[in-house]
């Protein structure tokens, strides 16, 4: 037997049908279930059967050619791969990106009674991969689309790193239609996959009013509702769950319901056509976003200084405090002309330093207040500012460019 066979194993007068995948351990036997999980089973000789060979299991994907239809609007799909353009490569038992945009559109058919689709493949990586070049190409992409007549933009990326790319692009780019990004927690040819609803309701956003970067994923665990979230709120909660991503500090854009494709809004937003396409993708790469933990030396400070970063954002505790002995390091970076912008790790809530001391000595060293800015966000926002206003980071970090920053924070769950 080889891998991709369907077999059947019988353990304990249990029958066990799958896919046969790559052991884990020398005594193991993993196969694929028919529900989509994998499992391991200590199985001896004779008790696994042959069901039929792996050839037959997957049949080659057809290229899927895109036919225009007369009254519906022309969005643009741009894949970067991450789990919503992936499948299992039986080879290895990992999830790999293998699909292209035309392809996504080929499994999900309910999205052409939706829009009219140009479909290109940006790059094809998960998202642990993505670098800052890769947002700069993306957003020229995103841009080139929309001068080229789109009406909504969606790109489909991976979650786990879904978040800095929504925010990069939400200070790159200002525009005039919905950029819409969206992912799936688990693969396509996964029976539990999110991929068909998170696709068909980010197609329904691309259509709509909201001229906004935003990230539409699952609301629930369930299939009932997509939530849209702001491109600078959103985060992921959760390693694996469907309704992983949340708004954070902010209550969601809306949300779309899956049967009736209704799209409700919570908060204002940028309508269409309210704006001008406006293009600036320039980014400084060289910053840092450093974690504070208890007893942890100044010397990670000193660190970024010396091997020359350009810009420091520090996750700091509760309203964003470090240890006093980092102080002089922040003092240093101000005298290097290197901005240090704090944030909380705490997420939910702003900063204020000027609670405690040791927040009132972080001020009077130079650090900037971050607000009630996700982390990832501040590292990018910080990026963007340094590459296109350098004169001006602190003024430009206190300042809500793409609602990053509220005037006052919402309690949200």
């Amino acid at each position: 037997m080889d891998l991709g066979d369907r077999v059947l194993v019988e353990r304990n007068g249990v029958s066990y049908e799958g896919v046969l995948m790559p052991p884990i351990r020398a005594d193991r036997v993993v196969i694929k279930l028919k529900n989509g999980y994998n499992i391991g089973l200590r199985a001896k000789e004779g008790e696994i059967k042959l069901i039929e060979k792996g050839q037959e299991i997957e049949p080659p994907l057809l290229e899927h050619h895109l036919r225009k239809k007369p009254g519906l609007p022309d969005v643009s799909i741009l894949s970067t791969g991450g789990t919503i353009a992936s499948r299992v490569d039986y080879r290895t038992g990992a999830v790999s990106s293998q699909f292209s945009a035309e392809r996504i559109i080929s499994a999900i058919p309910e999205l052409e009674e939706i829009a009219n689709y140009r479909a290109h493949v940006i790059y094809q990586v998960l998202s642990e991969n993505m670098r800052t070049e890769y947002w700069t190409s993306l957003a020229r992409s995103v841009a080139e689309e929309i001068r080229s007549g789109a009406e909504g933009v969606i790109i489909t990326h991976g979650t786990d790193t879904m978040t800095y790319t929504a925010a990069a692009l939400s200070f790159m780019l200002k525009t005039p239609v919905p950029v819409v990004l969206v992912g799936s927690q688990r693969s396509s040819d996964r029976p539990s996959s999110d991929a068909p609803m998170n696709a068909i309701c980010a197609a329904t956003v691309a259509i709509s009013d909201i001229a906004e970067v935003c990230v539409v994923m699952h609301g629930t665990t369930s299939d009932d509702y997509c939530t849209i979230h702001r491109g600078t709120r959103a985060r992921k909660m959760h390693t694996s769950r469907r309704d992983a991503f949340q708004s954070i500090n902010q209550h969601p854009l809306g949300r779309i319901d899956y049967l009736s494709r209704e799209v409700e809004t919570y908060l204002p937003y940028r309508r269409r056509g309210e704006v001008e396409l406006e293009l600036k993708e320039r980014l400084e790469p060289k910053c840092a976003l450093v974690k504070y933990t208890p007893g942890s030396s100044p010397d990670i400070l000193h660190y970024y200084i010396e091997k020359g970063y350009r810009g420091i954002v520090l996750e700091g505790t509760g309203l964003g405090h470090v240890s006093s002995d980092w102080i002089e390091g922040i003092v240093r970076a101000r005298e290097e002309d290197i901005p240090v912008v704090i944030t909380s790790q705490c997420l939910r809530g702003r900063i204020c330093d000027r609670v405690y001391d040791t927040g009132r000595d972080m001020l009077d060293a130079g650090a900037i207040e971050g607000s009630d800015m996700l982390p990832e966000v501040a590292l990018v926002k910080l990026m963007w500012v340094l590459a296109n206003n350098p004169a001006e980071v602190g003024p430009v970090m206190k300042t809500s460019l793409a609602e990053e920053i509220s005037p006052f924070t919402p309690i949200t769950v």
